[in-house]
């Protein structure tokens, strides 16, 4: 079932031409915009994209990253105002649409392999 062609035309608007190629399995760093106040600063959050879903306005990308022996995920709206930019840092090997699988892994077990 297609959307009604106004609200196609709407979502175009509000969609980001800066974002780069990435895909499962790629180790990428968000720059997040976090407002504190009246005062605006930029977090980075690094790891492995593990899912994306949906299309257009409202698609989202998981990442997961393990940091002092504690995994974490985070889900981010791919084309929110709120990330300021997304750097590729790698390119992962894998051959799975989810690697939902790194959740309970820590160590080497939650390394992916790069692409050469």
């Amino acid at each position: 079932m297609s959307k009604n062609p106004i609200i196609q035309e709407l979502e175009q608007v509000s969609l980001k031409s800066d974002i780069p190629d990435f895909s499962i399995g790629d180790t990428v760093k968000v720059h997040t915009r976090i407002v504190e106040g009246a005062k605006e600063r930029i977090q980075i959050f690094t790891g492995t994209v593990i899912a994306r879903k949906g299309t257009g306005v409202s698609e989202t990308f998981s990442i997961h990253r393990v940091a002092y022996s504690e995994g974490m995920e985070r889900v981010f709206l791919l084309n929110s105002p709120m990330i300021a930019k997304i750097e590729l840092m790698r390119r992962g090997k894998v051959r799975r649409a989810k690697l939902y699988y790194l959740r309970g892994t820590q160590g080497k077990a939650a390394k992916v392999k790069a692409k050469m």
